[in-house]
């Protein structure tokens, strides 16, 4: 059973980043009955994918991707999707100021028990690295006594090798198929992975199985910085 919080507040950098590392833990959080927020910073319209077969010009990109994020969202049954306006590609070069203030803003208003985005270091894509400096500068900030709890994906190479097993794994196998439903949603650029993905499952690999089953975390603790 997934641990029971206040609020949840997540926040990726592009469309399709909640889908593959934490679309069933949202679902799960939601049928319990938890608010959940999904501040998405950017439309990713700068995406190399333009659908399998090809359906996306660059020009059309922007607006397909921003009817696949309210689609994924629908899939999770998540109702307050937050689109800030950022421009893909370029959160790196944002002010650091502007970025922390965005994360300050969005915990004063919601007041989330818990923060869910990545963690800085592991995160591999520049608009990845940039949105986990925020949150971790924007939570390191506040009272400790009132500072939400902060669950980082990691996936770069030396993720385990240095930060060692993730530590909160949330069994999400009841909502696998809402999980397919939301990579699905973002299908300019999730087709291929789907079309694998659907293989493995069928054949029972490992591989596969492991990403409609669990998704992990680590607890980032300021300590880490």
């Amino acid at each position: 059973m997934i641990e029971k919080e206040q609020h949840v507040l997540v926040i990726f950098p592009h469309p399709d980043d909640e889908a593959f590392g934490v679309s069933g833990t949202i679902t799960s959080y939601i049928k319990q009955g938890t608010p959940v927020t999904y501040a998405c910073l950017t439309l990713g319209e700068m995406g190399r994918n333009l659908g399998m077969p090809t359906f996306a010009t660059r020009e059309s990109l922007p607006t397909i991707r921003k009817k696949e994020l309210v689609k994924a969202a629908g899939e999770m049954g998540l109702t307050d999707l937050r689109m800030m306006g950022l421009r893909d590609k370029t959160l790196e070069f944002e002010d650091d100021n502007r970025m922390k203030q965005l994360v300050t803003d969005l915990v004063n208003e919601l007041k989330p028990s818990l923060v869910i985005s990545f963690y800085p270091g592991y995160a591999v894509h520049p608009d990845h690295e940039a949105t986990a400096r925020a949150v971790v500068s924007a939570l390191g900030e506040m009272d400790p006594t009132f500072r939400p709890k902060l669950h980082a994906l990691a996936f770069a190479n030396n993720t385990e090798e240095e930060l060692g097993k993730p530590d909160v794994i949330n069994d999400i196998k009841h909502v696998q198929q809402e999980k397919l439903n939301t990579m699905r949603a973002h299908i300019s650029q999730t087709a291929r992975m789907l079309e694998m993905l659907d293989e493995g499952i069928e054949k029972n690999d490992p591989e596969a199985l492991k990403w409609v089953t669990s998704e992990h975390f680590y607890t980032y603790t300021w300590e880490d910085s």
